[in-house]
């Protein structure tokens, strides 16, 4: 059984969102704040965090910037922020997904599914893609650059295979967000610079000079194929 980890001081959506994930069959642990939340991370090793980023005291980017130092684990953000800066932060932090309040509990436990899905299906090859020194292994979830070892978030590490399958190809962002949800769930299209952002940041030798991941104006990102 899959665990999840809640991090949401508001009770009442922590015991709603606790029963939802229940039913769809998910073992979960209900925390109400940051260190609480680090701890369970650490003691209990979920499967995914779905954390709120308005908790009291340590902030929920605060906690994400933690997790991350330690674990690929997946995260969810959840925010009532209107600013959609904070969404941008908490996905450059490494976030995998994100909600704002309002939201449906089942599309909670459908978002939940879905990155869970892309995290399990990146092992589910049986193949080991390369385009020049980059080599991304399927099966054991693995990236090099260079004979190096990367390590890389679920979302990240889907991006990278993304790419690397088809070298030259041109992705618009629209098509980048269909391959790592298997549906286009929402038009934050800004969300996949923020995942290009961290991925260019763990593979390229100088982020501010592409060798891999190269912009093509007005339209996405190709994988370089010379």
């Amino acid at each position: 059984m899959q665990h999840i980890l809640v991090v949401e001081d508001e009770m009442q959506i922590a015991r709603t969102l606790r029963d939802y994930l229940e039913v769809a069959g998910f073992q979960v642990t209900v925390v109400g704040e940051g260190s609480a939340a680090l701890a369970s991370a650490r003691g209990d090793r979920p499967d995914l965090v779905v954390l709120d980023l308005g908790l009291p005291g340590m902030d929920g980017l605060d906690v994400a910037r933690e997790l991350r130092r330690a674990s690929t684990t997946p995260i969810l953000m959840l925010t009532a922020r209107g600013d959609e800066s904070d969404r941008i932060v908490g996905l450059e932090l490494g976030a995998d997904d994100y909600l704002v309040k309002p939201f449906s509990p089942k599309e909670l436990v459908a978002r939940v599914r879905a990155v869970l899905r892309r995290t399990s299906g990146l092992a589910s090859g049986a193949e080991i893609l390369r385009a020049g020194d980059v080599e991304v292994d399927l099966p054991k979830v693995r990236a090099r650059v260079g004979g190096q070892g990367v390590d890389l978030t679920p979302t990240e590490f889907q991006l990278l295979a993304t790419f690397v399958r088809e070298p030259g190809r041109v992705f618009t962002r629209g098509q980048l967000q269909d391959a790592l949800h298997g549906v286009i769930v929402d038009s934050y299209e800004r969300a996949i610079d923020a995942h290009v952002k961290n991925l260019r940041r763990k593979i390229e030798p100088e982020v501010g000079r592409p060798r891999y991941v190269l912009t093509v104006h007005g339209i996405g990102y190709r994988f370089a194929d010379d």
